[in-house]
C-alpha cells in the first residue's frame, strides 16, 4: 500500500487487533521510543531547495503522517494507492471533500436523515450555487436522485437513526453516472465496515468518536483512492488550515491501539441491549443494525463486520426521556458516542433531527455488560413512576 504502508505495519491478512496494535509504527530505532512522541514544530530546518518531507506545520508533520498511515492500515489494508487525510475534527474533514469537489452548478446527492449539522451544510452549498439533492438513507433512496450529480454522500448507519443503504449498490450506480462516491464511516469505525472495498472514493469520518473512543480529542480523516481527487481535499486543507494539533495526533494514535477491544466490547454490549429493550412495553422504534429483525439487518450483514455500539429508540414522551436519562447512573447524558464511557441524550433537544421528542440516542461503552444492562432496565422502571 503505497501512502498508507509503513515499515512497523502488518500484512493484510493480520488480525484486526493486531493490525490496530501495530498500525502506523515507524521502523524500530535503537533506543527510540515505539511510537514517537508529538512533533510540535510550526518550521523545519530548510537549507537550499525546499524538497523535503515537511516544510511548515500547516502542510505536514511527522505525528499527522504517523496518524495518516495507521488509519490507512485501518480503513484500506492490503489496498495500493490509498491517501489519507487528518484534520480538525470531522465537520472539517466532511467540508474538505465537499467543498473541494464541488463547484457552482454541480449537483450533490446528500442524505436527508444523517448528521444534524448537514442542514446548515446544505445552506452553504445552496450559497455556493450547488444544487443540493436528498432523500433517506433507507431502501437506497438516493438512487433516484444521482442522474447529472457530481458527488453521492452517503451516511450509513445514519446518524440517528441508524438506517443502512447498500454502499456498493449505490456507488455502482453513481459511479455509472460518472459520480465520485464519499462514505460517512464514523458509525461504523473502520473495524465496522470499510467503504473503499465496497467501492467509494473516499472513506470520511470523525475521529473524535468511536476510533480515539476516550471523549477527549477532536479529529477527524479522510481516505481516499483517488489521487486528483485527494490532492484538492489536500489543497483544501492548506487553504483553511483545518488541521489537527500534533497533539490531539498523537493521542489519536495512541489510542487506535485499543480499538479492536473497545469495538469488540462495545458491539457485544449494544447487542445484548438492544435484545433486552426489545422486550420493553414503553420502548418502540428500537433501532439497531445487529438485530435480526431490524430493518437493515439483511443489508448490513453484508457489508459490515460488526455492527457498531449505537442503540436508538423512542420511549412514550419528552419527559419520560428525561426522567429516563436523569435516573442513569453508569451512563453520561452528553451528546456524542463511541467512547468508553456511555453515554446517552434525547436527541431532540437539539433540533435538526426529524425524531420524536422521546428519542433517545444511547451509545454503549465499555462498562460490564451486565452492569449497564441492570442500569438501563432500572432507569426505565423509575422512570415510569
Amino acid at each position: 500500500m503505497s501512502d498508507s504502508a509503513t515499515a512497523g505495519g502488518v500484512g493484510s491478512g493480520a488480525g484486526d487487533g493486531t493490525r490496530a496494535v501495530r498500525a502506523g509504527l515507524p521502523e524500530p530505532v535503537k533506543y527510540e521510543p515505539t511510537l514517537p512522541g508529538p512533533v510540535f514544530a510550526a518550521h523545519f530546518h530548510l537549507p537550499g531547495e525546499a524538497t523535503g518531507p515537511y516544510k511548515y506545520g500547516r502542510d505536514e508533520n511527522p505525528t499527522w503522517t504517523h496518524l495518516e498511515r495507521a488509519i490507512g492500515e485501518l480503513e484500506a489494508p492490503g489496498q495500493d494507492g490509498v491517501e489519507t487525510l487528518v484534520f480538525a475534527s470531522g465537520m472539517a474533514a466532511i467540508s474538505s471533500v465537499l467543498f473541494s469537489q464541488l463547484r457552482a452548478g454541480d449537483a450533490v446527492v446528500l442524505p436527508d436523515d444523517g448528521y444534524q449539522v448537514l442542514p446548515l451544510v446544505r445552506e452553504q452549498l445552496t450559497a455556493y450555487g450547488i444544487e443540493v439533492r436528498t432523500a433517506p438513507t433507507g431502501g437506497d433512496a438516493q438512487l433516484d436522485l444521482l442522474d447529472g450529480a457530481k458527488l453521492l454522500w452517503m451516511e450509513t448507519p445514519s446518524n440517528p437513526g441508524l438506517d443502512v443503504c447498500d454502499v456498493r449498490r449505490l456507488a455502482d450506480a453513481a459511479h455509472a453516472r460518472g459520480a465520485l462516491v464519499a462514505v460517512d464511516n464514523t458509525l461504523a469505525s473502520p473495524l465496522g465496515q470499510r467503504p473503499l472495498e465496497l467501492g467509494a472514493d473516499f472513506a470520511v469520518a470523525s475521529g473524535t468518536k468511536q476510533l480515539t473512543g476516550h471523549g477527549d480529542v477532536l479529529l477527524g480523516y479522510v481516505a481516499g483512492t483517488d489521487a486528483s481527487a485527494m490532492a484538492a481535499v489536500r489543497r483544501w486543507r492548506k487553504v483553511v488550515g483545518a488541521i489537527p494539533g500534533p497533539m490531539e495526533a498523537w493521542l489519536a494514535h495512541r489510542s487506535i491501539a485499543t480499538l479492536q477491544l473497545r469495538v469488540d466490547r462495545q458491539n457485544a454490549t449494544a447487542l445484548i441491549l438492544a435484545k433486552a429493550l426489545r422486550e420493553r412495553a414503553e420502548v418502540t422504534g428500537l433501532r439497531y443494525p445487529g438485530l435480526p429483525d431490524d430493518p437493515s439487518y439483511k443489508i448490513a450483514s453484508q457489508q459490515m463486520r460488526r455492527y457498531g455500539c449505537v442503540v436508538s429508540f423512542t420511549l412514550p414522551t419528552r419527559t419520560r426521556a428525561e426522567r429516563f436519562l436523569d435516573a442513569l447512573r453508569l451512563v453520561d447524558d452528553a451528546t456524542s458516542f463511541g467512547g468508553v464511557r456511555s453515554t446517552a441524550e434525547r436527541r431532540g433537544r437539539w433540533g435538526g433531527d426529524a425524531v420524536p421528542e422521546g428519542f433517545v440516542r444511547l451509545s454503549v461503552g465499555a462498562e460490564d455488560p451486565e452492569d449497564l444492562l441492570a442500569d438501563v432496565l432500572r432507569a426505565l422502571d423509575e422512570s415510569a413512576r
